[in-house]
Formats: structure tokens, C-alpha cells, sequence
């Protein structure tokens, strides 16, 4: 299995005030940063997922892949351009994680790779407790054609579409805190600073 990271990056922030939270700073560094330092470790290669200006992301050995198309369609948007990605480079699968999401683990790959393998599915994805967190997730380029057509379809939610093929689920304690503590508002920004 070789795998390309995408960090999902093209959300509208519209919580923080239309802000590119790729571009926060946390403990004096920005969230895609982070993102990119937790992730590389990881997997083969790297790509950011992002329709935000191209000149933002120049100093970045990531190259962008923004989405396909200016829908705006939701994480799954990012997933389909991350897949079409990974197959122009022959990896075989993709990895995602959400930019604004500064403590994800670092055996997060791993541990996906751990449970599809585990209970035979294409599919795995994150949770903590009883809460899953579907753009953690670990995705077949084998996908991209079924997915670009439930995109297509309409179709916006990612644990609906995953469903339809099995998702296993890999799981973390949410103690001392969620690991898959996201930011989304200037509060959660300031947690954030104290949990770093």
C-alpha cells in the first residue's frame, strides 16, 4: 500500500470570520504547518487540498490540489481531488485529515491501516468514544469513480457514502483531551493555544 496524505484545507472558516485557517497561528505557527509536520511522518508523499489563493501555498513542497470544481461540495470534494491525485502518482491509496485539527495522532495512519485490514473493509475512518470523525480516514483510489458519481448525485454526506462500502473504525481515548479537537472559532483557537 503507498499512500498519499492530503491535508483538507478549503473550507470557508466562516466562524472565524472567513479567515484561511490553514493560516492561523498556533504556538506560533500555522495550522497547515502542523498539519504537515504530524502527517509526513506517516505516509509517502504529501499533497494540500485548498481552493484558496495558489500564491498562499508557493513556499510549500506539498503541491495544491484544489477541487475538481467550484461546487463547493464538502469534504468529500477534497477526497475525490485527493484520490484523482494519488492515481496521477500511483499511489494506491489516500489518507485525509482536516488542517484545522492540531493534535491528531501520530499513529494515525497506522492504526487505519491496522482496522480495514483487520475486518477486510476498503474503508476506515477515526473516532473517539462513540464519535466518529469521517475526514480521518483512510480511501481507496479503487473509489474515485463511485465517488465522483455520488458527487455527482448529490450526495454531501461522507459517512453515508462510506457506509455504503464498509468503514471500519479505528479508535483513540479522548483522554486527556480529543486528539481530534478541531478549531473553529476564535474560543476554540484559545483552548487550543493552551493545550499546545
Amino acid at each position: 500500500m503507498s499512500v498519499l496524505g492530503v491535508i483538507l484545507a478549503g473550507g470557508l472558516a466562516r466562524r472565524m470570520g472567513g479567515q484561511d485557517k490553514a493560516f492561523l497561528s498556533l504556538d506560533g505557527q500555522p495550522l497547515l504547518n502542523r498539519a504537515l509536520a504530524r502527517l509526513a511522518p506517516q505516509v509517502d508523499t504529501l499533497a494540500i487540498n485548498s481552493n484558496g489563493d495558489p500564491a498562499l501555498f508557493a513556499g510549500y513542497d506539498a503541491p495544491l490540489v484544489p477541487d475538481l470544481d467550484d461546487s463547493r461540495a464538502g469534504p468529500l470534494a477534497g477526497v475525490l481531488a485527493g484520490l484523482g491525485f494519488a492515481e496521477s502518482i500511483g499511489a494506491s491509496h489516500v489518507v485525509t485529515v482536516a488542517v484545522d485539527t492540531p493534535f491528531f495522532p501520530f499513529d494515525l495512519v497506522t492504526q487505519l491501516r491496522a482496522v480495514a485490514e483487520a475486518e477486510a473493509t476498503p474503508l476506515a475512518c477515526a473516532a473517539t468514544g462513540e464519535r466518529t470523525h469521517p475526514v480521518f480516514g483512510l480511501w481507496p483510489v479503487s473509489l474515485y469513480t463511485d465517488l465522483a458519481d455520488a458527487l455527482a448525485s448529490g450526495e454531501r454526506k461522507v459517512d453515508r457514502w462510506t457506509a455504503r462500502h464498509g468503514c471500519a473504525i479505528a479508535r483513540w481515548t479522548a483522554d486527556p483531551f480529543d486528539p481530534f479537537f478541531n478549531v473553529n472559532t476564535p474560543e476554540e483557537l484559545t483552548k487550543a493555544e493552551s493545550l499546545a
